[in-house]
């Protein structure tokens, strides 16, 4: 009886329903999301403050209670392109060893205990201009992790055992870039790219061998240095008790240098054509040279034009081109990698051997086209926001608005840089675009770097100018 009562009343609702459906109001035909009116984008990221510490260390704070955590994020002029000739690889072995080589105090293995007990993470890492190290823990730990994060920086061991280990790994992963074509060329493409500058130098199984403890040390002494570091400290923390924690652990260290900068790469250096031998089912194709960086005027009309010329994702005119329309090409596309000084732009492509000639065609022609050829409104702006609204929410914690903020020192730039990104990129035109590629992309200084089998390209690489053959040694 019950279930007969609960079917009529259930047929009785939607009989109702059916009668007042029409009178019901539909929404207006759905729009297209570029149609859509959203509220402007405004980005007002919170200031840390900055404090040096008497030794010269500079800090960036920024408290942040919505967890009990801390971290630290510390930056220092080093890296490869310091490494002394003969010595490629010092400088990256330098920072592994200093994380896993222990302290004058205690062993690699007691500090990874230690950090295992506490849960706490450390890390070391040298790169091509730059050195880091980050710090993370919860805020009852932090004395105890802070102490052995201050030993590694300020104090490493440079265990034997540990330093024979890594020239080792080293060695390995030299060995194994021959296996993989993409970095192999990239590897390549650099070293022609800055051909007679030390970013240009790589290191070897040679280089590496030659590396010896004492080569760490002294290395670690001449950089490492309170007047050479910065850090980023973010989390739950009171500005006077974190200040009066660094300190101790930091302050007494006195140690100083005078780390001058590298000079930047000459950006009208002649460019050229450079092939390199490798029995290799795909093709890997790079163009690229130098450009302005992050203080030059044109820095925010490149970011616009790289994103159009390549690295758009699918809309973006290599992309497009290369792949979706000629099927040319799985992957394809452009960068734009900019320091304070210097930039590169680059545009890549990795393609069959036969199509080899056909995809650099391609790839040449979209860079001219970009000097004469208008980029259409719609792009433009769709270009723009983008990359908006891609800084914007890069930034989702405390700990990278930070150390974003502790780099534009760093790196010299406007203290403005963080607050007038956006609309810099906004007042970027048309024109704009034009003139930065009819400045930056020019032939005599590009630099085209193949990777492949010649014997099965579509046409000769001499098509496109005198062909540099690099010894097959270095590529295979």
């Amino acid at each position: 009886m019950k279930k007969i009562t609960f079917a009529r009343g259930l047929l009785a609702f939607v009989f109702a329903l059916f009668l007042i459906w029409p009178a019901m109001s539909y929404p207006q035909e759905m729009k297209s999301p570029a149609e859509i009116v959203y509220t402007p984008l405004t980005f007002s990221p919170p200031k840390a403050e900055r404090v040096q510490l008497d030794n010269g260390i500079v800090l960036y704070l920024i408290e942040d209670h919505e967890l009990p955590l801390i971290e630290i994020s510390l930056v220092l002029r080093t890296g490869s392109a310091y490494d002394p000739q003969g010595l490629e690889g010092l400088a990256e072995i330098t920072g592994e060893v200093m994380r896993t080589g222990g302290t004058e105090s205690m062993s690699g293995d007691e500090i990874d205990e230690q950090l295992d007990f506490i849960a706490a993470d450390v890390d070391v890492s040298i790169e091509r201009e730059t050195g880091s190290a980050t710090y993370s823990s919860l805020k009852a730990d932090l004395n105890r992790g802070l102490s052995l994060f201050a030993r590694i920086i300020m104090e490493p061991k440079f265990n034997e055992d540990k330093v024979v280990r890594a020239k080792e790994l080293k060695v390995d992963e030299l060995k194994r870039i021959n296996d993989n074509p993409q970095k192999l060329a990239f590897r390549e493409f650099t070293k022609v790219l800055f051909k007679d500058n030390t970013r240009g130098r790589q290191a070897s199984i040679q280089s590496v061998n030659r590396i010896v403890r004492q080569d760490l040390v002294d290395f670690h002494k001449k950089y490492f240095v309170p007047s050479n570091i910065m850090m980023a400290v973010t989390g739950d923390f009171l500005k006077a008790e974190i200040l009066k924690k660094i300190d101790r652990h930091f302050g007494a260290w006195r140690s100083y240098a005078s780390i001058g900068r590298i000079a930047p790469p000459d950006s009208l250096r002649e460019g050229g054509l450079y092939y390199c031998y490798k029995d290799t089912p795909q093709t890997v194709i790079i163009t690229g040279q130098i450009g302005p960086g992050q203080r030059d005027r044109n820095y925010y009309t490149m970011e616009v034009l790289d994103f159009i010329v390549g690295s758009g994702g699918f809309k973006s005119r290599i992309f497009s081109e290369v792949r979706d329309k000629r099927g040319l090409a799985y992957s394809a596309g452009s960068f734009y990698s900019p320091r304070d000084e210097y930039g590169i732009f680059g545009a890549y492509a990795m393609t069959r051997p036969n199509a080899t000639a056909e995809v650099t065609s391609v790839i040449l022609s979209i860079l001219e086209k970009m000097k004469t050829s208008p980029v259409e409104d719609a792009m433009l702006k769709w270009a723009k926001d983008s990359i908006t609204n891609r800084f914007v929410f890069s930034f989702t914690s405390a700990a990278q608005i930070a150390r974003q903020q502790m780099m534009i020192e760093f790196d010299s730039l406007e203290k403005s840089f963080m607050e007038t990104f956006c609309r810099r990129i906004g007042e970027v035109t048309a024109d704009d675009i034009k003139h930065a590629a009819a400045t930056y992309f020019n032939g005599e200084t590009r630099t085209i770097f193949v990777l492949g089998n010649s014997v099965h390209f579509d046409k000769p690489l001499s098509t496109f100018g005198e062909v540099i053959k690099i010894e097959k040694k270095e590529c295979d």
